[in-house]
Parts: structure tokens; sequence; C-alpha cells
């Protein structure tokens, strides 16, 4: 895959972050409409004006929104240690790693960005962050101990490449908005509690919930595995275009691919930030590749081999 430019990617990251804080609350507000309309059908006998309780809703999940929007933005650097049980790693703990980063950042004019270790034995990496505060590049344990010089090289330039090019900002307000589809559903399954309607009702009512609740997650898990795929091979291009050494890039991945597997991590929306999926390895089905969070690690070994 040609790379496409560092300014152009970034022009691009930047553009689809923009096109996600727009897009993800008129999904919000979509779906509730849609709630309230689909509860006026299936309950003819009861008077319900759409229109007004969804503008009575509307400021109310706005709040909720924005709060967790605003709590999850300043607080996504300590959400992702928890979730991927990374901290920080201290210089005099390993300088060699402070070494490649350090030179690769000079080389890119880039400010060096933090690093975190992973304590597991397993081969893998991610970058992560929203500005140059934040940024931080974390590394298990055992790619840091199983790949040499070059090969743990090329997997440092991968994830500055994808500091370079936003795409680790781009994917943290995807997984922000993630986790406000869930605080939504939860939200419109408080308010339909407290309503005062028959339990009969209820059970109606939380179906259609579950179902927009599905086809709003759907859509975003669509949407963030697409944006997760095509951005490794930009990531991977970008490490050759520092280090010059395709092969080492090549060699580093047919190593994580043997063994990827972060105990860890739990979460999904974060696994989309690894250099490979960390979670337990799924039998390949044709249509299941649709929602997988990164291309096929032989397709990208292939093309390194190709450069």
């Amino acid at each position: 895959m040609k790379y496409v430019g560092l300014q152009t990617q970034i022009w691009r990251n930047n553009v689809l972050s923009i096109i996600l804080l727009v897009l993800f609350p008129l999904v919000f507000y979509a779906l509730v409409f849609i709630f309230f309309t689909v509860i006026d059908i299936a309950e003819p006998d009861v008077e319900t004006d759409v229109v007004n309780s969804f503008l009575r809703t509307i400021p109310w999940i706005t709040i909720g929104v924005g709060i967790w929007f605003i709590i999850a933005w300043f607080s996504h650097t300590s959400m992702i240690q928890k979730a991927t049980g990374s901290k920080s790693l201290e210089r005099k703990e390993n300088k060699r790693v402070y070494n490649l980063v350090e030179n690769l950042c000079m080389t890119a004019g880039q400010k060096t960005p933090k690093i975190n270790i992973i304590n597991d034995d397993s081969l893998n990496a991610f970058a992560s962050g929203i500005n140059e505060r934040t940024y931080t590049i974390s590394l298990s344990r055992g790619i840091i101990n199983k790949l040499d010089d070059e090969e743990l090289e090329s997997v440092i330039a991968h994830e500055l490449t994808h500091i370079r090019n936003r795409d680790v900002r781009l994917l943290i307000v995807s997984i922000i908005f993630v986790g406000i589809f869930a605080f939504v559903t939860t939200t419109m399954l408080h308010s339909l509690r407290f309503s005062g309607r028959g339990n009969k009702k209820n059970g109606g009512a939380i179906i259609v919930i579950i179902i927009l609740a599905a086809i709003g997650w759907l859509l975003t898990t669509l949407f963030r595995f697409a944006l997760s795929r095509k951005r490794e091979y930009l990531a991977d291009a970008g490490a050759v275009e520092l280090t010059r050494k395709p092969l080492a890039m090549a060699s580093a991945l047919e190593k994580v691919s043997a063994d990827s597997r972060i105990e860890a991590v739990e979460r999904e929306d974060v696994a989309q930030l690894f250099i490979e999926n960390p979670q337990k390895k799924k039998k390949k089905v044709s249509f299941s590749t649709m929602f997988a969070t990164h291309p096929p690690i032989k397709d990208r070994i292939r093309i390194l081999k190709q450069m």
C-alpha cells in the first residue's frame, strides 16, 4: 500500500475526527426520536406526543453525553492504562528502549512521547493520547525482550507514525463514543423504569431499546473497524519511511503474530489500539473478517516484503 504522506493523513484524520464529533450526537438524537416514535406506534391506547417527549429528553441526553465526553476526554490516559495493565517505564529501567525512541523522534522531528510497559511476556505494543502532553507508546515486556534492535525500532516507528498521523486521537474519540452508546441505552432503560408505564408495556419498550442499541452498536463497530484496519497498513509504511528497513518490520510482525495475546486486555474497543489484536484468536470465518480490528498480518508482511 502506497504511503499517502504525513500531512495528507493528518488532514484526513482531523476531518474524520470532526465528522465523528458531529455524526455521533446526530445518531444519538435519531435513535431517541425513533424510540419515542416506535413506542407511540406500539402503544396506541397511550397518548404520546412524540415531538414533545423527544424535545424534553434531548437536553438531558445532551448534558449527560457532554459530561461523559469531557470526563472521558481528560481521563482517557488512566482509562487505557487500567484497561491494558500498562505503567510508566523509567529510563533507568531500560535505556535501550529510550535510546531507540529518542533517535527515531529526532529523525522524525517530533517530541518524544511517554513510554509505558505492559508486564506481559507476549509481544504487542500500542500508541495512545490526544496531544503532545498525553502521547504515549506502550510496549509489552515480551516485545522488548524478544525483538532485536532493528525489529524493536520498526515497531516503535510504527507506533510513532500512529501519533504523527493523529490516528491515536481519532481512535480515542471513537472509543469514547462507543462508551456513550452504552450510557444512552442505560439512561433510556432507567427513564422507562420510572415513566409509570405498565409492566407489560415495559417489556415491548425494552425490546425496542435493545434493537436501537444494536443498530447504534453495529454502525459504530463497522466504522471503527474500517478505520482500524486501514491505519495499520499506513503505519507499517510510515515505519519503513522512518527506518528504511521493511524486512525488519516484516520480521517483527511475524514474531508478534505468533504470540500477541495480552491477558489484561478484555475490551474490544481498546484492543484496536494495538499493533496486532491482543485478544484471544478466534477461528477464521470469512464473515467475521468484516468485523476484524486489524487486517490479516500475513497481508501486511507480504506488502512489506515487496517494498
